[in-house]
Order: C-alpha cells, then sequence, then structure tokens
C-alpha cells in the first residue's frame, strides 16, 4: 500500500553536501516511522537514521550523527535526508523505509523499502 521512491544520489567529492530525498505514495497512516538504511556492495545493510511518528523524534547511527538531518516534508510527503560533511565511506546505496510503528525506532524488519539511490564520495 506504500511506496517508496528515492532520489538525490549522485557522485560528490569528500567533504561536500548531497541531499536524498524519499517520495512516498499509497496508503500511510500519519504514524508511519520512517528513515533511512545503507547498504555497499558485499556489506550488510546499515541503519543511517529515523524518526517517529510525526517526525518531532529523530536519531542518527553513530557514524552520521552530527554530520546528517533526517527531516520529514507532510505537505509534500517527502523524507530528506541531508548529507553534510560526506566521507568516502559513505558510498552506499542509500533505502528510505517505513513502516506503522508509531513511536517505535525503525529497525531492519520494516516493511517498506525504495529500490535504493546510489551516493558515491569520492576521496
Amino acid at each position: 500500500q506504500v511506496q517508496l521512491e528515492e532520489s538525490g544520489g549522485g557522485l560528490v567529492q569528500a567533504g561536500g553536501s548531497l541531499t536524498l530525498s524519499c517520495t512516498t505514495s499509497g496508503r500511510a497512516f500519519s504514524s508511519y516511522a520512517m528513515g533511512w538504511f545503507r547498504q555497499a556492495p558485499g556489506k550488510e545493510r546499515e541503519f543511517v537514521a529515523g524518526f517517529s511518528w510525526g517526525g518531532h523524534s529523530t536519531y542518527y547511527s553513530g557514524s552520521v550523527k552530527g554530520r546528517f538531518v533526517i527531516s520529514r516534508q507532510n505537505a509534500k510527503n517527502t523524507v530528506v535526508l541531508q548529507m553534510n560533511s560526506l566521507k568516502p565511506e559513505d558510498t552506499d546505496v542509500y533505502y528510505c523505509v517505513a513502516d506503522n510503528l508509531g513511536d517505535r525506532r525503525i529497525t531492519q524488519s520494516v516493511g517498506y523499502w525504495g529500490k535504493g539511490t546510489l551516493v558515491t564520495v569520492s576521496s
């Protein structure tokens, strides 16, 4: 019932910034939690950032905290991940995720995943 589509990936030099967007469509409740995971070839998916329902409570992995900012644009049905001070190790496919979790935090068991957008950070 919920479709997620990421955009905004691309090539950026180390230290630069990039903004990812996730547009949502279909039936979604206001209580849905949303966030981002990332994955490099041959590696496991890694949690990046997320927010509880309403987008008022946000949380980040230690590797991106202070550099990335997640926000929810309700009027546009869009979730944004602002990535700053990018490092080569941030090179991954980034996935938007969502599920009806209310105030609970997202995990890899979330029900909805986007197809991903590639972020490449050159050194």
